[in-house]
């Protein structure tokens, strides 16, 4: 479980980066604080804006110290065309495979849709030590995080 004051669930997945690299959580603690911004769906309207507010303020999260990654279910290529169409100068962390969702326990349906086990809409901090430090997750996908709090739990952290 992901709670604040435990230990974040540990994953491996495809990392878009421009190309497609790896991106183990573990091994990227010394970028702490990370923030971990997961979104539903790339190319959709709130999750546009979601990660196009974080690119526009990520200077500020750089200033305090902190790393940002964006994950979503979709396909690191997908994901690369997202970051091209919208100037992510961030990565975005492909969970094809649902686990990290499962992990961090923010899998949601849209089951009048069809579809099933996308990301809530959720926000959490990672600590150098790999300890989750602030954790919002909303039932409701059309509501953006409070970026003020996101930045107050790394300046916290960092």
């Amino acid at each position: 479980m992901s709670s604040v004051g435990n230990q974040a669930p540990d994953f491996t997945a495809p990392l878009a980066n421009g190309d497609v690299d790896s991106f183990t959580l573990s091994e990227n603690l010394d970028e702490a604080p990370i923030v971990l911004a997961f979104f539903p769906a790339a190319f959709t309207g709130t999750c546009t804006n979601e990660m196009s507010t974080f690119q526009e303020r990520l200077d500020e999260f750089h200033e305090a110290g902190a790393t940002v990654y964006g994950i979503s279910v979709d396909s690191p290529f997908s994901l690369n065309e997202f970051r091209s169409q919208n100037d992510l100068a961030f990565d975005l962390v492909s969970d094809a495979d649902k686990e990290i969702v499962d992990a961090y326990d923010v899998s949601m349906d849209f089951a009048e849709l069809g579809v099933h086990d996308v990301a809530k809409r959720s926000v959490l901090v990672v600590d150098g030590d790999g300890v989750v430090t602030y954790r919002w997750v909303s039932d409701d996908p059309g509501v953006e995080p409070d970026y003020d709090a996101v930045l107050d739990a790394v300046s916290a952290d960092g």
